[in-house]
């Protein structure tokens, strides 16, 4: 198998959020010749046309940057209010720009989330795929991680303690690995 390399973008800002943690979680659980790398949401300043039109400012410049040179981008969601957090969607109108000629175009993706709620980032998770759509960047269809009830999954430290949910995302992360293969 060729060796892959996957952006990892967590869709909170917060140092403890359990989304982070599945992130690292997911690093640790990668296979062998797959490398996730985190990527920090805190540069990207909310969008606006106007500095848009100015030109990227650096921390949008290195978010597009940073995927455009991933084989492939795995989006660790929150849900918030029964949606998308306005972080990760703020991040993906940034790298949606320019529409004809952005990183996420043709770029293949995955997502997944947790939450402290019964339904895993769910709802949050569907409208990221519907973003994608615009984006045209291909999403991979399954399988699907919910981590929900996330709380209980995660020590004090962050650390993933649920050997099921680790089973099933070791499981997620070589179906993602197989789908980025699809594209590059």
């Amino acid at each position: 198998m060729s060796s892959i390399n996957i952006l990892g973008v967590a869709g909170s800002l917060r140092k403890g959020s359990l989304n982070r943690a599945l992130l690292r979680a997911c690093v640790k659980l990668a296979p062998a010749d797959v490398t996730i790398t985190p990527y920090d949401l805190d540069d990207v300043p909310l969008y606006n046309g106007d500095v848009e039109a100015a030109g990227d400012p650096p921390g949008v410049a290195a978010f597009k940057q940073a995927i455009a040179a991933a084989d492939g981008v795995l989006f660790v969601t929150p849900e918030y209010n029964h949606g998308v957090p306005g972080v990760m969607k703020n991040a993906l109108d940034w790298a949606s720009r320019p529409a004809r000629g952005a990183s996420l175009g043709g770029k293949p993706v995955g997502i997944i989330g947790a939450s402290p709620g019964q339904t895993g980032s769910a709802r949050g998770q569907s409208q990221l795929r519907q973003a994608f759509e615009f984006t045209n960047s291909f999403c991979m269809p399954q399988p699907e991680i919910l981590v929900f009830r996330a709380h209980e999954k995660f020590d004090a430290t962050g650390e993933l303690t649920d050997a099921k949910t680790a089973e099933f995302l070791g499981k997620y992360l070589e179906a993602l690995h197989a789908w980025v293969l699809r594209f590059k």
